[in-house]
């Protein structure tokens, strides 16, 4: 997954999820079960095969609306969408609690990362995610994971406090990214090790396993690594949290974000819980 606890610790434990109520999905599977029973009924007794086609064809409709959806989520269209799209605050004049949106290079505040494979220095956000190839044999398959042959068999995403400097006002604030603070990371790993095609697995590979206390053995993974280093730009979403009139920081909102119906896009809303934290 995409989400993490900002710990010194790994947790995957999403913290944004589509916002459809139960009870609507119920009453849609209610009426396709009705829709498809009549159809088929007047299909047999009337001979009449175009309620029939109709059905089917609404059913199709329906269907791709959802995998649409489903896919848009894994991808975190929904998010990034929003990320883009929400206005950039002027820190001059907003106001303590508002939302704010700050785009521009970060910096280190007291703590600074190390990413887990490249030892990149200087971060104030790393993530590492450990892939495991399924087959078809679906041995490590869980309900909750996706039916892709790729599975999330471990991840590391840390995050610190760290500053960050508007480009439009050039004000610095600091980001309250640590330990305690929720975050969405929108953040593109790149893939550092696959063994599709060799599983001989490289020293520095099995050296990085054996520290997590995981397995070593024969069998595909590929390994994907991301960070935002000290210089990059990046960009958060979050409460601007005021202490008189010199003090500020950006802190997580105390309540969920909704994204709100993308209807455009044909996307349902997304609700997340943290600090949003991307690359613009």
């Amino acid at each position: 997954m995409n989400v993490i606890s900002c710990s010194s610790s790994s947790d995957a434990t999403p913290h944004y999820y589509i916002s459809i109520p139960r009870t609507s999905i119920l009453i849609l599977i209610f009426l396709f079960i009705i829709g498809f029973s009549v159809s088929l009924f007047i299909l047999i007794e009337v001979k009449n095969a175009l309620f029939f086609l109709a059905s089917l064809s609404l059913s199709a409709i329906v269907a791709a609306f959802i995998i649409w959806n489903a896919v848009s989520f894994r991808r975190n269209t929904s998010l990034l969408f929003f990320l883009r799209s929400f206005p950039v605050s002027d820190l001059r004049l907003a106001r303590h609690g508002q939302l704010v949106k700050i785009t521009g290079p970060v910096s280190c505040g007291e703590v600074s990362l190390e990413s887990s494979y490249e030892n990149v220095g200087g971060c104030v956000y790393t993530s590492t995610l450990l892939y495991e190839y399924q087959g078809f044999g679906f041995k490590a398959f869980n309900l909750k994971q996706p039916c892709f042959l790729w599975r999330l068999a471990f991840s590391e995403r840390l995050s610190t406090d760290f500053y960050i400097s508007d480009k439009n006002s050039g004000i610095r604030i600091l980001v309250k990214a640590g330990c305690g603070c929720k975050i969405v990371p929108l953040i593109v790993e790149s893939r550092l090790v696959s063994t599709r095609k060799h599983r001989i697995l490289s020293p520095n590979l099995t050296k990085w396993l054996t520290h997590r206390n995981l397995a070593t053995n024969s069998r595909v993974i590929r390994l994907e690594e991301g960070y935002i280093k000290e210089g990059d730009c990046a960009t958060i979403i979050g409460i601007l949290h005021r202490e008189g009139d010199d003090i500020a920081m950006v802190v997580q909102p105390p309540e969920l974000i909704s994204t709100g119906c993308l209807w455009q896009r044909l996307l349902f809303p997304v609700n997340f819980d943290g600090l949003l934290l991307g690359l613009p």
